[in-house]
């Protein structure tokens, strides 16, 4: 992995920048840049077949300036350790700029979960429980769902967690939980609609009407599924769909509908078929096409470093809005600079989230729980709160919005080290 595709190398310089935009002392940078505690443990499955494996876990905690660390778990094949440091450094910043009591955390499980049959898959989680449960609680670390993981995921390490804890019924150590067990209605959606806040907000501000936009989106997951669905409620029309394709070479392809795709009839498909794949009510196009296409607003919304250097160069877009964790290479950041288009960070843009999921937190300790419409009110609310305060920011230093988001968000955290006295 090459320094410039690496997301924790990518995440320190983008800190880097901001303190000394902000003129901060050096110490900040200097407690950042690193977790301050970072756990690998061994998890051995016996294996449907009689055979055992040996997975690696991870769990990074960032920062606990704010609060506690908050942050999903992520189940993938690459995952590794650079990848989880990174990520649990970028939900500090998502943290500070919510300005929600919170630090960054992050996890995950090098796995690939699709070749795990149920058993082994449970039997994963809870040893991953079992392997980190000291080093978790609702007011240390709380884990939440992130790729490849869900709420029956988050069930079994809620009953894991609560057998190793003296049956003690702290159930708001984990988030994204079935709602059942003490999950917030709208958490599901959560961050595909704070995508959508985000893009509605940008774009007024840029002079883009959403209802007559041109919209690339790539990824049809939790968070590009949710995003299309919110965006069709407010009268946009997506063309343009980049989906996961095994049968290409890149792994990719794209769908193409002239009146705009349907919520309900993709996800359908997906549903009966476990893929896009073939979908009937769209045009196959390449997914070189997909990046070649003139956007007015692009959302790229699965993993991380799907822009490149060689795409950013083609790219012809008036707003990027990052879905995705680090889905920009720094190298693919610079360009877009150059090209004056305008990027939502994806600390912003994807942080609908782990506010949601602090709304599960306090739900969960107060025992009483909200309506949806109360919950997408207050997420509404909250993100716009912190968009007013971006743009002030980036207004007084004359910067772009990605960097004024992260200035936003360490100028929080660095104030809250400074009265803890840290440095």
């Amino acid at each position: 992995m090459t320094d410039t595709l690496n997301p924790l190398k990518s995440a320190q310089n983008q800190i880097k920048i901001a303190c000394q935009k902000l003129n901060l002392d050096p110490a900040v940078y200097e407690i950042l840049k690193e977790p301050q505690r970072f756990i690998e443990i061994s998890i051995p499955v016996k294996m449907d077949d009689g055979s055992l494996k040996v997975f690696k876990g991870y769990r990074s905690a960032h920062n606990n300036a704010l609060g506690p660390s908050k942050g999903g778990v992520r189940f993938h094949q690459n995952v590794n350790i650079e990848e989880v440091k990174a990520l649990s450094t970028w939900m500090s910043l998502k943290a500070g700029l919510l300005e929600i009591p919170y630090g960054g955390g992050k996890g995950g499980i090098t796995v690939d979960p699709k070749k795990l049959s149920e058993r082994e898959l449970e039997n994963l989680s809870r040893g991953y429980i079992r392997g980190l449960h000291k080093y978790l609680g609702e007011r240390i670390d709380i884990p939440a769902p992130d790729v490849n993981t869900n709420g029956k995921i988050m069930s079994y390490f809620t009953d894991e967690y609560i057998k190793l804890n003296g049956d003690r019924q702290d159930i708001g150590t984990f988030t994204g939980k079935p709602l059942i067990l003490g999950g917030s209605l709208g958490r599901d959606e959560a961050t595909g609609f704070g995508v959508v806040i985000t893009t509605k907000y940008v774009a007024k501000k840029i002079g883009l009407d959403l209802k007559n936009s041109e919209i690339g989106l790539q990824g049809f997951g939790n968070v590009g599924s949710y995003t299309l669905k919110y965006l069709i409620k407010e009268g946009a029309k997506v063309k343009y769909l980049s989906i996961r394709d095994e049968s290409e070479k890149c792994g990719r392809s794209a769908l193409y509908s002239e009146n705009g795709f349907d919520y309900e009839s993709l996800k359908k498909y997906r549903q009966e078929n476990k893929t896009l794949v073939g979908y009937p009510n769209a045009k196959k196009i390449s997914d070189e096409a997909f990046w070649n296409t003139k956007f007015d607003i692009l959302i790229p919304a699965a993993l991380e470093n799907i822009i490149t250097e060689k795409i950013a160069r083609n790219l012809d877009v008036k707003l990027i809005v990052e879905g995705a964790n680090g889905p920009t290479t720094p190298e693919a950041d610079k360009i877009l600079k150059e090209k004056n288009v305008e990027v939502i960070a994806d600390i912003l843009a994807n942080s609908g989230g782990v506010l949601v999921s602090y709304y599960e937190w306090i739900q969960n300790q107060y025992g009483n729980y909200w309506s949806k419409e109360k919950v997408q009110e207050k997420q509404v609310k909250d993100m716009k709160k912190s968009l007013d305060g971006i743009y002030q920011i980036k207004e007084e230093y004359k910067t772009d919005l990605r960097e004024a988001s992260y200035m936003f968000a360490i100028k929080r955290i660095a104030e809250a080290m400074k009265l803890r006295g840290w440095y």
